[in-house]
């Protein structure tokens, strides 16, 4: 899942070496925290947080196969 929201997020921005994902593991829950450079943080959120949205619907539909719980935090990095 890191992988997916490393390469959907350097399609995404300017500065796609700026991009880092981290990755916390829990119990039934694991947090990917995106960090992309200040400059390209409207981009991976995108108009009215549409593009934000869709990659939370993508890891959301991706999890349930390992029926595990994704959640994306996007910080600025």
């Amino acid at each position: 899942m890191k992988a997916l929201v490393e390469n959907i997020a350097k399609s995404l921005v300017d500065h796609p070496d700026r991009v880092q994902v981290h990755q916390v593991e829990g119990e039934q829950t694991t947090i990917l925290e995106l960090k992309v450079d200040p400059e390209d943080l409207g981009k991976v959120i995108g108009k009215q947080g549409r593009t934000a949205k869709a990659m939370r619907t993508i890891l959301s539909a991706a999890g349930m196969k390992d029926k595990k719980r994704y959640v994306l935090e996007i910080l600025e990095g």
